[in-house]
C-alpha cells in the first residue's frame, strides 16, 4: 500500500496551479492506474486525514446530530409532495406511503450508519467507496455528489423566495428582477437567495458548533409550527375523508388506487427523506462517533417519519383526497376554509424556517465532501484545508457558497429539481452495495 500511497498522493502535480494544468495532460494515464486502487480504513483516517493540515474540531453530540438530520430532511418538500401523492397515487394511503418510504430511508440509513463508525471521517459516500471498491467508483460518486449538493442547494434557496411571499402575503414575482436578453429559465434574477447563501456561508465557516445551535433553535421552531399544523387539521377535519371521495367519479376507500399506487407514492414522498446522508459527513466532529452516529442518523429518521405520517394524516383528514391541491397541498386547504386562510401564511412561515435548516445542513454537508474529495488530489489540495482558528473546512465552504449562489441567481427552480433526483439515488444505491461487498465479499 505504501507505493499506491505515494501515486495518489500527487503533491508535485498541485504545488501550483501551473503544475496543474500540466499534470492535465497525465490524466488518462492516472485514471487507468488510480481506477481500482482501494484505501484502507485506517489510509483513510490517518495519512489522508492529516493532508488537512488540521484537524476539525469534535464538539457535536447525538442530540446535535438528531436536530441537524430533521433539520436536513423537513424542507418545503413534504409541503409539495404530499399532495402529488395523495390525490394523484395513493389517496388517504399515502400515510403508508410514508411508512415505506421511512422504512426504506432507515435502511438506507443502517448503511451510512455502519460506514461512519468504522470509519469516522467527513467523506461519507466518497470515503466509504473509496475503501470498497476504488478510487474510480469513489470520484464518479464524489463528482455525481458535489453536482447533486450544489444544485439541490441552489433550488431550496430559490424556494425560499415563494415561501416567504406566502408567509407574509406577498407577490414574489416582484422580488425577482428580469432580464431581458438572457435564455428563458435563467432570466429571473434571485437576490435573496444569494443573500441566504452568502450568510449560511459565513456561519458555517465560523463554527460547526455554533451552526449546529442555530439549525437547533430553528429546527425547534420549524417542528412547532408542523405540530401546530398538525393539531388544527385533525381538529378541523372530518373522519369520513380517509374513506369517501368528493367527486362521484372518483373511486372511494382508503386506498382507493390499490396497492401499487400506495408504493407508487412510496416513491414520490422518498424523496422528502433526503438529507440524512448530510449528518454522516460530521463524523469528524463528533465527539463519540460509535454512539452518537446512530442515534443521530436513525433517530432522526424515525422522528421524521412520524411527523410526515401526522401531517399526511391531517391533510387527508381536511380535504377530500381527489380535492387536494397538488402544487400546495396544506396551503390550499386552509385558503379554502371560511376564517382560516390565515393558517396558509403559518404554512408558509413554517415551509420558510424548513428551507433555512435544510440549506444550512446541505450546505455543510456539501463542504465536508469537498474537503474529503481534496485530500485525495483528485482536485487541488487547497480544498482540503482546514482552518485552525475555526476547525472547519473554510475553504471548501467559500468555494461552493459562491457556486451554489450564482447558480441560485439565474437558475429557474423547474430546471434545477429536474436535474436532482436520479443522482440523489445513484448514490443511495453506491453505498448500500459497497456495504454487502464489504460484509460478503
Amino acid at each position: 500500500m505504501e507505493e499506491k500511497g505515494k501515486r495518489g498522493n500527487g503533491n508535485g502535480s498541485f504545488s501550483s496551479f501551473r503544475a496543474y494544468l500540466a499534470a492535465l495532460k497525465e490524466t488518462p494515464r492516472r485514471l487507468v492506474q488510480r481506477s481500482g486502487a482501494v484505501w484502507s480504513c485506517g489510509e483513510e483516517l490517518s495519512r489522508v486525514k492529516a493532508r488537512s493540515g488540521a484537524e476539525m474540531q469534535r464538539n457535536l453530540r447525538w442530540y446535535d446530530l438528531v436536530c441537524l438530520g430533521i433539520g436536513g430532511m423537513v424542507g418545503a418538500g413534504v409541503f409539495v409532495t404530499t399532495g402529488r401523492a395523495a390525490r394523484d397515487y395513493a389517496g388517504p394511503a399515502v400515510i403508508i406511503s410514508y411508512a415505506i418510504a421511512g422504512v426504506s430511508a432507515l435502511l438506507s440509513a443502517f448503511c451510512y450508519t455502519e460506514f461512519a463508525v468504522a470509519m469516522p471521517v467527513a467523506g461519507g459516500a466518497f470515503s466509504y467507496l473509496r475503501t470498497t471498491f476504488g478510487e474510480l467508483a469513489a470520484y464518479i460518486t464524489g463528482a455525481n455528489l458535489i453536482m447533486e449538493y450544489v444544485v439541490s442547494n441552489a433550488a431550496v434557496a430559490r424556494s425560499l423566495t415563494s415561501y416567504l411571499g406566502t408567509a407574509i402575503g406577498s407577490d414574489t414575482d416582484s422580488w425577482r428582477f428580469k432580464v431581458d436578453g438572457l435564455m428563458t429559465g435563467y432570466d429571473e434574477l434571485d437576490l435573496l437567495a444569494v443573500a441566504i447563501i452568502v450568510l449560511i456561508t459565513i456561519c458555517i465557516c465560523y463554527s460547526t458548533k455554533e451552526s449546529s445551535v442555530f439549525n437547533m433553535v430553528l429546527t425547534a421552531v420549524h417542528v412547532g409550527f408542523i405540530l401546530f399544523i398538525i393539531v388544527i387539521g385533525f381538529g378541523k377535519g372530518e373522519n369520513r375523508n380517509f374513506t369517501q371521495a368528493a367527486k362521484a367519479t372518483s373511486s372511494g376507500g382508503f386506498a382507493p388506487y390499490g396497492a401499487s399506487g400506495v408504493f407508487n407514492g412510496a416513491a414520490i414522498v422518498y424523496f422528502s427523506y433526503i438529507g440524512y446522508d448530510a449528518v454522516s459527513t460530521m463524523a469528524e466532529e463528533v465527539k463519540c462517533p460509535a454512539k452518537d452516529i446512530p442515534i443521530g442518523v436513525s433517530g432522526s429518521v424515525v422522528i421524521v417519519t412520524l411527523l410526515y405520517g401526522l401531517l399526511a394524516a391531517a391533510m387527508c383528514k381536511l380535504v377530500p383526497y381527489d380535492m387536494i391541491n397538488a402544487n400546495a397541498p396544506f396551503s390550499m386547504a386552509f385558503k379554502d376554509s371560511a376564517g382560516w386562510g390565515w393558517v396558509t401564511n403559518v404554512v408558509g412561515a413554517g415551509a420558510s424556517l424548513g428551507i433555512l435548516t435544510s440549506l444550512m445542513v446541505a450546505m455543510l454537508g456539501q463542504a465536508r465532501y469537498m474537503c474529503v474529495i481534496g485530500r485525495s488530489h483528485v482536485i487541488p489540495a487547497w480544498f482540503a484545508k482546514v482552518n485552525r482558528q475555526t476547525g472547519t473546512p473554510v475553504n471548501a465552504s467559500i468555494f461552493l457558497g459562491i457556486c451554489t449562489a450564482v447558480i441560485a441567481l439565474f437558475t429557474d427552480l423547474e430546471i434545477l429539481v429536474n436535474l436532482i433526483c436520479i443522482g440523489t439515488l445513484l448514490v443511495f444505491y453506491m453505498v448500500a452495495n459497497a456495504l454487502v461487498y464489504r460484509r460478503y465479499v
